[in-house]
């Protein structure tokens, strides 16, 4: 076998092909990881012409001439065939020396074992525990198997098999309250559509916001626009809006189908020839005093918006990466006044009926916090919205170093995290 630098086509016919391959595996996530300092590698391991094991390693400068070494969802390999992981690794080793890696690291696309919608581990369910056996024989070192998203890629994630299946299929599967809250903002008004990049700045705006509110730093406009234009067809933004005419519009009609009930049941209760229950009927009454006090606040929230805002209004947006067989929601954010109009749901619906009728396999709403027993985990909200779609838990393998240069990588690890602590400081203090 001859460890080799692949071409482009190469790679990417090797990779389109791979169960382990993802969207971090490509050319496009190469290019736009180079305009932001890393220089991408394709490299593969041939037998006899044939590629049988391919990565593509991202490479970070760091002072000294050295640099660090990472492959987005690990290696395009067999984790289970010793003796070709074996060879691999040997290889991958000689290419970090002559770069002057300190460190190679993975997080392979790999389920450590299958689980349910509740997170349970299946009965007889696949085990790939002999991957993580097999990396630590190698020598790499396992970063844990950690809960809430310390990962550089998230090790839980929720999923939801699309293959041979109608929306109808889809929508008998979700929890009844997601159902009505798909239903509820399809009648409330709330549309859903993929912008470009002249609209860009929209989904900046979002993600700002968000920034702002969850104490992280965002990206640049120039990325969102670079990940549309190196992605390609890789890579669609869809954002949830509302018309305000038609919401208040629709409000109004609301309160004046309520008015209309409560002057034909007091008529009622004034007309003797009138056979009804007394009690029912002012109950009826006093239902729909309190509907029409209910939907007179949204109005008036309603026209507020209106007036500040025009008839469009934005509410939130998600970045999907589709590659192969698989749509994945990256990541998004919402505007916290408009929560109430619960947006994420169509924007999720939208992608997810998009899948079923290009006819994608699996539909990833991507991390959750594996700590999805404890309600009071900060992150369970987030779990718990996903799995109302239906699907599965996804528990992946997790991090694995490759340590080139032990007392360089302990230095980098110890600068690192006080990197981390004056970057959170910093954010207190802004």
């Amino acid at each position: 076998m001859e460890f080799v630098l692949l071409t482009n086509e190469e790679f990417t016919a090797f990779e389109k092909n791979h169960p382990y391959g993802s969207f971090y595996q490509t050319i496009g996530w190469g290019e736009l990881k180079k305009r932001n300092g890393w220089q991408y590698h394709l490299v593969g391991l041939k037998d006899e012409g044939n590629v049988v094991a391919g990565a593509m390693l991202l490479e970070k400068k760091l002072p000294l001439g050295l640099s660090f070494i990472y492959s987005p969802r690990g290696f395009l390999i067999d984790y289970l065939d010793y003796d070709l992981l074996a060879k691999f690794t040997s290889e991958i080793k000689k290419f970090g020396k002559k770069h002057h890696a300190i460190f190679v690291k993975i997080d392979p696309y790999v389920q450590l074992q299958e689980r349910d919608l509740d997170g349970n581990i299946v009965e007889n369910g696949f085990n790939n525990e002999k991957a993580i056996f097999n990396l630590k024989k190698l020598g790499y070192h396992h970063n844990g198997y950690t809960m809430n998203m310390e990962d550089l890629q998230p090790r839980f994630a929720f999923a939801l098999n699309l293959e041979g299946k109608s929306i109808d299929d889809i929508m008998k599967d979700m929890e009844s309250k997601t159902r009505q809250l798909i239903h509820k903002n399809e009648k409330t008004g709330i549309i859903t559509r993929e912008i470009k990049i002249d609209e860009i700045d929209k989904f900046k705006s979002i993600m700002q916001h968000t920034a702002d509110r969850r104490g992280f730093i965002d990206r640049p406009l120039s990325y969102y626009k670079n990940m549309l234009t190196d992605l390609k067809d890789g890579a669609k933004i869809i954002i949830a809006e509302i018309n305000l005419e038609d919401y208040t519009n629709r409000l109004k009609k609301e309160i004046d189908s309520s008015k209309k009930i409560i002057e034909e049941k007091e008529a009622a209760l004034n007309d003797p020839s009138k056979k009804i229950n007394p009690d029912k009927t002012r109950k009826k009454i006093e239902q729909e005093q309190a509907n029409i006090k209910r939907i007179s606040k949204k109005l008036s929230e309603g026209e507020k918006l209106l007036q500040e805002h025009g008839k469009m209004l934005t509410l939130g947006g998600i970045i999907f990466m589709l590659h192969s067989n698989e749509i994945l929601s990256l990541f998004g954010g919402s505007y916290e006044e408009y929560k109430d109009f619960l947006s994420p749901y169509s924007t999720y619906f939208h992608m997810i009926k998009y899948g079923v009728e290009q006819g994608y396999h699996k539909y990833n709403f991507y991390g959750i916090s594996g700590d999805f027993k404890n309600k009071k985990n900060e992150l369970y909200g987030l779990y718990d919205l996903k799995r109302g779609f239906g699907g599965h838990v996804e528990e992946y393998i997790g991090e694995f170093d490759l340590i080139i240069k032990p007392i360089m990588n302990h230095v980098y690890h110890i600068a690192f995290s006080l990197y981390g602590k004056l970057k959170k400081i910093r954010r207190k203090k802004g």
